[in-house]
């Protein structure tokens, strides 16, 4: 390239030859590089990854050079890429290595304090968080346009050491696009990038979701308490029905004793006199003889 006029375009495959040249001699100088690698033409896979290239693509202001950016990224000519609280620091092969700098804002204290807030009950671990498998509102709402972790334009800063004076070239734009495919790898580095601690926003999420408390003292049904702590019961016997509470036995009247009964049935005694009795020995004795 002459002070006049710029160097001849290379090709993607011109570029990737380059890129590899790079990597080789930094490895045998004993400062290894950090590439970014593009399988096929899809940048970035996972959920983060893809979120940081939406936000990136959803800024008019740097429409103008992104795709030449997305072509060098594609080509691996992003050769070294490092992420850091507030910075990335990277460099890009073209018609000679580059050195490109973007200082990237920390997300405003009230603006960390509304998401913390409007979070709550709805992040449920570290694991959940970073995978992205939260409910549509609570990603939506973490990746709101300038209120969420995404750096609007206002909030970043590039400096590139190739001789294009646009507000970004296309080198800054080949690392704005690796950033989001690093994000595919380790997502817990957006965290770092705009200076907030995951785990203060899901300690946050946790310590302020609603508690259910019990309205009554009854005791917890079988179902409600495999509910809670995540077990299953063991099911009653087969054949041997559940024990079922006792009921209590009507009072009743004492029986009347059977010898009352039946004393009360007996037929009144007849007491006999002396004489009749005497009589009676008489006239036996009369017979006798």
């Amino acid at each position: 390239m002459s002070f006049f006029s710029w160097a001849p375009r290379k090709t993607a495959a011109a570029r990737r030859a380059d890129t590899a040249r790079h990597i080789r001699a930094a490895t045998k100088a004993g400062t290894p590089l950090s590439p970014v690698a593009i399988e096929g033409r899809t940048i970035a896979r996972t959920y983060w990854g893809k979120a940081w290239c939406d936000n990136l693509e959803r800024y008019r202001d740097f429409a103008y050079r992104l795709e030449r950016g997305r072509s060098y990224v594609r080509s691996g000519s992003v050769i070294d890429l490092r992420i850091d609280a507030g910075t990335v620091h990277a460099k890009v092969s073209g018609s000679e290595v580059y050195a490109i700098s973007i200082a990237v804002d920390a997300v405003p204290a009230e603006h960390w304090r509304a998401l913390q807030r409007d979070c709550a009950g709805g992040i449920g671990s570290r694991v959940d968080l970073l995978g992205g498998k939260l409910s549509d509102a609570v990603m939506a709402r973490l990746c709101a346009d300038r209120t969420g972790l995404f750096p609007p334009p206002s909030a970043i800063r590039f400096t590139c050491s190739c001789p294009d004076y646009a507000i970004m070239c296309k080198h800054v734009a080949a690392v704005m696009y690796g950033v989001g495919a690093r994000l595919d790898r380790a997502p817990e580095l957006l965290f770092t990038l705009r200076g907030v601690a995951i785990d203060d926003l899901v300690a946050a999420a946790l310590s302020e979701s609603p508690v259910t408390r019990p309205t009554s003292s009854r005791v917890l049904a079988s179902d409600g308490l495999a509910a809670m702590f995540g077990i299953e019961l063991a099911e009653p016997a087969a054949g041997r029905p559940a024990a079922q509470p006792r009921k209590a036995k009507a009072a009743t009247s004492p029986k009347p004793r059977v010898e009352a009964v039946r004393s009360k049935q007996r037929p009144p005694v007849v007491k006999k006199s002396v004489t009749t009795s005497r009589r009676l020995r008489a006239r036996a004795v009369r017979k006798s003889k």
